[in-house]
């Protein structure tokens, strides 16, 4: 008899156990993750343009917008010319970094992109695109933000539902969605006369940010929760525009306005829709002033050379001539090409973005604490 009791006993005590154990471990919950199970942030998913694309223009056999080439990815002996605009790393690598993500993000193109693969996110941007579906065209073959979107929807967001083995409304909350678009608006569109002359860069401004608030929207629709919106950097002092206008001795003001106005509705709406987008959160990242402080004052950070591409660039003065010359200290220098920043840059500005508490810098937190939430 005494046998008889103690079995149901023993057998409650266990179940119970297991109850406790379930509810109070920091890893519980429906997903299944293969990676970082107890971490706040399971990986980002990237959109956007050259700045953040880590090579899926590279499986584009009409873009002009490519990266796979010498001497492209010279300092990053890990993956080489992979199609990143820069000698090394970008501000996505470095940020994920600081994230302690297991892996660099693959881009989405890339065939081996499946499976096991996008658990950690993945990279969708593409050199030469933009946020409008017509910006771009003079770069030959690219994926508009539109596109990058669809390609998550559509292909991306069923086959992480499958890996991780619950909805993406359960999901997607655990990664950051960093979206960095809007530059080629500007000097792939506007600037070029593709849009109505009579359109003011004003409402063309306003068009960008309500179009970039749909797309936003159409992600947290998804399930996406935390979003990183990075602003446009300062172009009209890259390299490729002074070499543009050569009369001028300054930065291209033009050019640097329209980022500014940019930048200013896109602080705004990081404000603005979270009251459409409830439990969201967003931080928007001032590179302008990130680079523009590097670009006004380089010596204590270590820059030397302000104006001018660290590679040889090619005919149109944007892109590096493959197997061209680069100079040796690539650490002094903001520029590797014509427009895009060196790994130095990309350090400081990931470096910022990450655990800046100027508000100027990040809006209105950084990514530390957004992945933190």
């Amino acid at each position: 008899m005494a046998v008889e009791t103690k079995t149901p006993f023993l057998l409650l005590l266990l179940i119970l156990s297991l109850f406790f154990f379930a509810f109070l471990s920091p890893c519980r919950g429906e997903c299944k993750f293969t990676a970082n199970e107890c971490t706040k942030v399971q990986g980002m998913f990237v959109f956007g343009s050259s700045l953040v694309d880590n090579g899926n223009n590279n499986f584009l056999v009409n873009s002009l917008a490519k990266a796979n080439y010498l001497p492209y990815g010279v300092d990053f002996p890990l993956l080489g010319p992979s199609g990143r605009f820069t000698n090394g790393k970008n501000v996505i690598d470095i940020i994920g970094e600081h994230l302690k993500l297991p892996v660099y993000i693959p881009n989405f193109n890339d065939p081996e992109t499946k499976g096991s693969k996008i658990v950690n996110g993945v990279n969708f941007a593409s050199g030469g695109s933009g946020i409008l579906d017509n910006t771009g065209a003079v770069a030959g073959e690219v994926i508009s933000l539109n596109k990058q979107i669809r390609n998550f929807e559509n292909v991306t967001l069923a086959e992480l539902e499958e890996q991780l083995g619950c909805k993406s409304n359960e999901s997607l909350k655990d990664y950051l969605f960093v979206v960095g678009s809007g530059g080629n608006d500007y000097s792939l569109n506007y600037f070029l006369g593709l849009t109505n002359n009579n359109v003011s860069l004003q409402d063309f401004t306003a068009n960008l940010t309500t179009t970039l608030s749909h797309q936003l929207k159409r992600l947290y629709n998804m399930g996406a929760r935390r979003f990183v919106l990075m602003a446009l950097y300062p172009n009209g002092c890259s390299p490729m525009a002074r070499a543009r206008n050569p009369m001028t001795t300054g930065c291209i003001e033009s050019l640097n306005r329209a980022a500014l106005l940019f930048n200013a509705n896109l602080r705004s709406l990081v404000d603005s829709i979270r009251l459409q987008m409830p439990g969201s959160t967003l931080v928007f990242v001032n590179a302008y002033k990130v680079i523009m402080d590097i670009l006004q004052n380089p010596t204590p950070k270590g820059f030397g050379d302000t104006k001018n591409p660290c590679c040889e660039v090619g005919g149109t003065g944007t892109l590096c001539k493959m197997g061209g010359n680069i100079c040796s200290k690539r650490n002094a220098y903001v520029y590797f090409d014509g427009l895009h920043p060196t790994e130095a840059v990309n350090i400081v500005l990931a470096n910022k973005a990450f655990a800046s508490n100027l508000k100027a810098e990040v809006y209105p937190t950084n990514v530390k604490l957004l992945s933190q939430v």
